[in-house]
């Protein structure tokens, strides 16, 4: 079922981009979810688990990435579950689940950590920790007497998804302690490190000469404009884990939620979080950032209204900025609408994906540093229309037998600027159907 991942790339995607699934589901996904549900009716429960697993695996270049792997006999199975930093192994008999993932050892935890570890547990609606003679773990126990493919499925993604930001949290928060159970993740490539660890401070360079020419009264709101897309950019594209990421997410969090404070207030925190972003060496950026895989999404599925109302309340901003002649951070916000809704929603695959495209066509320079043909040209200001074109029709159109009224507006964008091309994009992300008839 489409909930189950809302991100399916349909072109190769060499890196991965922001936090959600950078692979293919199968393409009998559905099918193993009926037949699962089918299998659990009929009190199959081993069939039932085995068919869900198998709706859960993705894929890369037609490849099980081996994100779920499994093995059975008459009367248990036996299940490994990736999810980033986090490895969860369980067993399942006809009559229970019980899954874990090992997080530190015993004795290296202190009482900051074990005081986390209690109030962590009053957050969770089926998992908890516990500790036996040499780990703190996190456990699932689940009863099959009832059982169906969504029962299910949130068990596990709860287990996986708060494993895994744990373990982030303890690396972020306790450094000196070691965590268990990591040999699955592998550790970037140099060349790949030392690229983005160039693009982050070529962003700071810009964005500070941005903010150099912004008109010297009444600018804060520009201001904001300008540090929080540089968040939501190296967010999506650098993709940081364990410490940056915790830093950064919970800087981006607090701006928004911080209502009592003033824009001019909220805009210093976020110069001095980029500041220290600007200060760090490589030894220690090179630090967070790893490949691991991943099972489940970790955004919840957001409204198509929502969204829309988000990229109408944008646009009406950039027309304000256009009618009084702040001309200069148009371009900024029509790159923060992007990065801000890939950020925050959990998307429908073919948003996520126009909206990945979207960011292709804003950020030639990095894409084409990462061996992707660019889809526009900034010196000569061109795009490449063609791919463009082909690109959007081969996102919306697989996605059409599920929903009747989706068309493709490929043939119906504005290619004169790329401030004309950025608006005829939203305009039409705004109008798409994803009514199931």
């Amino acid at each position: 079922m489409s909930w189950l991942n809302f991100f399916q790339p349909k072109h190769d995607l060499k890196h991965t981009f922001g936090r959600g699934i950078n692979a293919n589901i199968s393409e009998d996904e559905e099918e193993l979810f009926i037949e699962s549900a089918e299998a659990f009716e009929n009190k199959e429960i081993l069939n039932g688990y085995e068919l869900f697993f198998k709706s859960l695996i993705n894929y890369n270049n037609e490849t099980s990435n081996e994100n779920i792997t499994f093995s059975r006999d008459n009367e248990k199975l036996n299940f490994t579950i990736y999810q980033g930093s986090a490895k969860i192994t369980g067993t399942i008999t006809k009559e229970h689940l019980y899954a874990q993932a090992i997080i530190v050892k015993k004795e290296h935890a202190n009482v900051a950590l074990k005081r986390y570890i209690l109030e962590r547990n009053y957050q969770f609606t089926y998992s908890c920790y516990f500790s036996d003679e040499n780990h703190i773990i996190m456990k699932l126990y689940h009863d099959n007497t009832t059982m169906s493919p969504q029962k299910v499925f949130y068990p596990l993604r709860e287990i996986a998804l708060n494993a895994d930001y744990d373990k982030e949290h303890v690396k972020s928060e306790f450094p000196d302690i070691t965590l268990e159970d990591i040999e699955h993740i592998q550790r970037l490539d140099s060349k790949e490190l030392e690229l983005k660890y160039n693009f982050l401070h070529t962003w700071i360079d810009e964005l500070e000469e941005k903010v150099l020419t912004l008109p010297s009264n009444d600018n804060a709101s520009m201001q904001a404009f300008l540090h929080l897309n540089i968040l939501f950019k190296v967010d999506y594209l650098l993709v940081p884990k364990c410490k940056m990421y915790q830093k950064m997410s919970k800087t981006i969090v607090e701006y928004f939620s911080e209502e009592n404070l003033t824009i001019e207030s909220k805009n210093e925190e976020l110069k001095r979080y980029i500041q220290s972003l600007k200060d760090i060496n490589f030894e220690e950026f090179s630090q967070n950032f790893y490949n691991a895989k991943y099972t489940f999404n970790p955004t919840e599925k957001t409204s198509q209204e929502e969204v829309i109302t988000f990229i109408s309340e944008s646009l009406a901003k950039i027309r304000w900025y256009k009618n009084n002649r702040y001309t200069q951070i148009i371009p900024t916000i029509y790159r923060y609408i992007a990065f801000y809704t890939l950020f925050n929603y959990g998307l429908y695959p073919v948003l996520r994906e126009l909206l990945h495209t979207l960011v292709e066509v804003q950020n030639p320079e990095f894409f084409q540093a990462l061996d992707y043909t660019p889809l526009y040209d900034k010196e000569n200001e061109t795009f490449s229309k063609r791919t463009i074109i082909s690109r959007v029709n081969d996102i919306i159109t697989p996605h059409q037998e599920q929903f009747k009224s989706l068309e493709s507006f490929a043939n119906e964008l504005n290619f004169s600027s790329m401030n004309e091309f950025s608006n005829s994009f939203f305009l039409h992300l705004q109008n798409l159907n994803f009514e199931e008839v």
